[in-house]
């Protein structure tokens, strides 16, 4: 499959790793439907790409936006065949803190958006996708979900955030073997430190001490480099149910 051919539904895509697949997908020559709950950046992000990208707000953890959103995609792309889940929160914050145990709303709450979310938009995304007419080799589409390289490396203060993204590693192998059945791919991505809003608001120093952690290159990632991986993902047709870490091999410390 050919990234110029593709209608993208991203999630998170008004900024980060999201907007960035958006504008690797647009770029080719593919269509993209943006989504996130931040409506004026998002609508700038999408006009700023010309009409082969399309905005809609919605929320990944409800049922019936993201229905609505991949009806929408079909309405005007005339269907889908990538799903790319980037939507989430970091939600950091120790299991047993000063003023007593974390809040179960807040462990809930990230789990509910990065995982719940994930699963919500494969789940419509299948749901539009069986109906695509295969191709040559047979395949409808792909799915790609992004975990962390907290899923495997979780510091002090991410249990939430680790564990929804450990949630989201669990979840893809199942999905590619059930998904198989109707020539869809599912994948994975976990990024490692990369330049995206959640460390676009550190100071310098910050950042610096964080880039000088990664063994090579000795950077935070650019957000292009994700979405390169998955136009790679979209094109590679033997890649399925795997995790790809996209890190510049660091290993996170316990804090």
């Amino acid at each position: 499959m050919d990234i110029s051919a593709a209608v993208a539904v991203i999630s998170g895509g008004a900024s980060g790793l999201g907007n960035a697949v958006a504008r690797r997908v647009v770029a080719a020559g593919g269509s993209a439907v943006m989504v996130d709950v931040n409506r004026d950046l998002g609508e700038q992000a999408a006009s700023e790409l010309g009409d082969r990208a399309h905005f809609v707000a919605a929320d990944v953890t409800s049922e019936s936006d993201i229905d609505q959103l991949f009806a929408t995609a079909v309405e005007r792309f005339g269907g889908v065949n990538l799903v790319v889940s980037c939507a989430g929160v970091i939600g950091s914050g120790l299991t047993l803190g000063r003023k007593g145990p974390m809040a179960l709303e807040k462990f809930a709450r990230v789990i509910n958006i990065n995982l719940v979310g994930t699963f919500n938009m494969a789940r419509a995304g299948i749901n539009v996708m069986q109906h695509n007419e295969p191709d040559s080799s047979g395949e409808r589409g792909v799915v790609v979900n992004t975990a962390s390289v907290a899923a495997f490396e979780g510091q002090i203060g991410q249990a939430a955030y680790s564990a929804s993204k450990g949630g989201v590693v669990g979840l893809t192998l199942p999905l590619a073997r059930e998904f198989s059945r109707y020539g869809v791919r599912v994948m994975a991505i976990a990024p490692g430190l990369f330049m995206t809003p959640m460390l676009e608001s550190l100071p310098d120093e910050a950042k610096q001490a964080l880039a000088a952690s990664v063994p090579f290159p000795k950077r935070l990632g650019n957000p292009d480099e994700y979405a390169e991986l998955v136009a790679s993902i979209y094109g590679n047709s033997m890649l399925n149910g795997e995790v790809i870490r996209l890190d510049g091999a660091i290993r996170m410390e316990p804090q």
